[in-house]
């Protein structure tokens, strides 16, 4: 049971960074390197860490950050540090 919690765990982080770049892409409106985002006011710039826990063990989540502060993720409540919505979420995906 603990390696399956570790796989599930690892597989829901990895699904949650994915999703949270994917949500900045969108927002932005260009991929990472591409070249039709130079110069175009707003770009990526960085990320912060935060840490959820959930039901299969606590996971590290990337949050992008953009330039212009703009960006607001909707993958995961504010302030949160316990979430049981993000394995639901994944399942439907």
């Amino acid at each position: 049971p603990d390696k399956i919690n570790d796989l599930l765990r690892k597989e829901l982080q990895q699904a949650v960074n994915n999703l949270l770049e994917a949500e900045l892409t969108a927002f932005l409106g260009y991929d990472p390197y591409a070249r039709n985002g130079w110069n175009t006011g707003n770009s990526r710039n960085g990320a912060y860490f935060r840490k959820v826990d959930t039901q299969f063990g606590p996971i590290e989540v990337q949050v992008p950050r953009d330039r212009n502060g703009q960006f607001h993720q909707h993958t995961l409540p504010d302030y949160k540090q316990h979430s049981d919505i993000l394995e639901s979420m994944i399942i439907k995906l």
